[in-house]
């Protein structure tokens, strides 16, 4: 749907774009950027990446960003959780230094330090923050801001402002469009460059489609991942003692919504909805529910019915995400503001749709590592470009900053992506990436680690809670299945990759003393 259908009267007729418009378009004034993150989408389920989903459920609209841009196919995260990664995008500092570690037992992100909103509100723009901020702290740095408390609701859900909390009657992904939309309209009408943070919900845990989307996938039967029964040898405790499996981990109630007992609906965001909305749930999940308890299923086959009903209602809720950028990559063509418009589509990071039997993130293994990072930047990238440099979260700020024309500080610890987007890698951009997870005990008791990689190789060290150190070969061992530490062949590997880890550690100035106790003797 577009926004001169949804909102005639902000919009008029497409062609009559504001005279702010005309006058930004004519003085090629500084770029407009429109960051749009989604809450826990997994590159493998956006079709420009490819892979067994592609046609099953495809993602045309952000697909479309890739194809009038790039596509950056090895972004990775410094702390594959979503707080942290948040507060990695608006510092660019690492999680020992902006002070977010961890989603819990937590103290609210510190909004009183220096972020790239701040330092675009101070260099002309006006900046917005909508949708998901869930950094405990009410925003800094924005001129207009509206957002979900915690976790946020899918259906009818609660926002925050500066006046306090209300609560809005629809979908979250299409409340968070439309508001998303009315701010551009009115931002683009001062003639200033903008700044919008346009965060959504979806997909996040549980999973609840949207009133358009919930039979979107109800008869699609998905391919099972290679290692959905992965049984965690040839590697080592933190594997065999986490709790994100599907076969053990999974609800059959709360996550994938087969209630028997519907009273145990009380905990969920489902009792939010209104009795039309509950009454169109029903619909579609009372069936769904009679056959799953009439199949009486067990062991394998158990957890292959999970997978299926966990893909369903996972993809579905991208299926709406995917609509919202279609409505504001339409609105940026209707209104004329494309062609000085930089949009960008991330997660705040991976996650596991069934590899090694997980779902959820906070591994230093590829899926939950490498995020999905898509920028479009109109007569700058390249239309169709795809990039394989190693890139992090922790560079968005600095490159958000160096398309403003705003002076990177010097204690921001990623690096602009700009001469990247403008088809030129620089000679010594970065071969390596560190990362640390800090949160156990907690949800999903994934251990905390710390480590380096490389283009080839990954070095991981479970240093707090035990202390054994992994080594993947992910050229010759893709899916991370067989830790080759203490394999003879690769004891020069090792010995390179310690030291360079402590480099890494000192560079960025997390526990030097730590990382001295590691290297080799020699």
């Amino acid at each position: 749907m577009h926004l001169n259908l949804r909102f005639p009267a902000l919009l008029g007729a497409a062609a009559a774009i504001s005279q702010a418009a005309l006058s930004q378009e004519a003085g090629q004034q500084r770029p407009n950027i429109i960051y749009i993150m989604s809450d826990d989408h997994a590159y493998q389920a956006i079709s420009a990446y490819g892979g067994p989903l592609k046609d099953l459920a495809s993602t045309p609209n952000i697909d479309r960003i890739g194809k009038e841009g790039i596509r950056f196919d090895r972004c990775l995260v410094t702390n594959s959780i979503s707080g942290p990664c948040r507060a990695v995008i608006l510092t660019g500092k690492y999680s020992h230094l902006n002070g977010f570690l961890n989603n819990e037992g937590q103290k609210p992100f510190d909004g009183s330090q220096q972020t790239f909103p701040k330092l675009l509100q101070k260099a002309g723009y006006q900046t917005a923050m909508i949708g998901k901020w869930h950094l405990m702290s009410d925003p800094t740095g924005f001129d207009h801001w509206e957002v979900l408390p915690g976790q946020g609701s899918y259906y009818n859900p609660e926002f925050i402002t500066s006046e306090g909390r209300h609560t809005e009657k629809g979908y979250v992904t299409e409340l968070i469009t439309e508001k998303s939309l009315k701010w551009l309209d009115e931002a683009r009408k001062t003639g200033k460059p903008f700044m919008l943070m346009m965060h959504h919900k979806a997909p996040h845990r549980e999973w609840q489609p949207g009133p358009n989307e919930l039979t979107l996938y109800k008869n699609v039967k998905f391919p099972e991942t290679e290692t959905l029964f992965d049984d965690y040898s040839n590697r080592g405790t933190a594997e065999k003692t986490q709790d994100m499996t599907i076969s053990k981990t999974m609800r059959i109630e709360e996550d994938l919504k087969l209630y028997k007992d519907k009273s145990k609906m009380k905990s969920t965001g489902l009792t939010r909805m209104d009795s039309l909305q509950m009454a169109n749930w029903n619909a579609v999940y009372d069936p769904i529910i009679k056959e799953f308890y009439s199949l009486n299923l067990t062991g394998l086959d158990l957890v292959r019915y999970k997978y299926q009903r966990y893909l369903q209602d996972y993809l579905a809720c991208i299926a709406a995400v995917d609509k919202s950028v279609g409505e504001v990559l339409d609105y940026l063509r209707e209104s004329g503001l494309d062609k000085n418009t930089v949009v960008i589509y991330a997660s705040d990071q991976g996650f596991y749709l069934g590899e090694h039997g997980w779902f959820d993130k906070r591994w230093m293994f590829e899926q939950s590592y490498r995020t999905p990072l898509l920028i479009s930047w109109p007569g700058v990238t390249k239309p169709g470009s795809v990039n394989s440099d190693m890139v992090s979260n922790i560079d968005l700020p600095e490159t958000f900053l160096e398309i403003a024309g705003v002076k990177v500080p010097d204690d921001m610890q990623g690096r602009s992506m700009v001469p990247i987007l403008k088809g030129k890698t620089p000679s010594d951009w970065r071969k390596e990436h560190y990362y640390h997870y800090y949160e156990y005990p907690g949800s999903h008791m994934v251990k905390r680690h710390y480590g380096m990689s490389t283009e080839r190789y990954k070095l991981i060290h479970y240093y707090y809670d035990i202390d054994e150190w992994e080594l993947y070969d992910i050229k010759a061992d893709p899916q991370e299945m067989k830790n080759v530490y203490n394999d003879p062949e690769y004891a020069s590997i090792r010995k390179y990759l310690h030291k360079r880890l402590a480099k890494l550690m000192k560079k960025y100035g997390d526990s030097e003393q730590l990382a001295k106790s590691f290297l080799p003797e020699n």
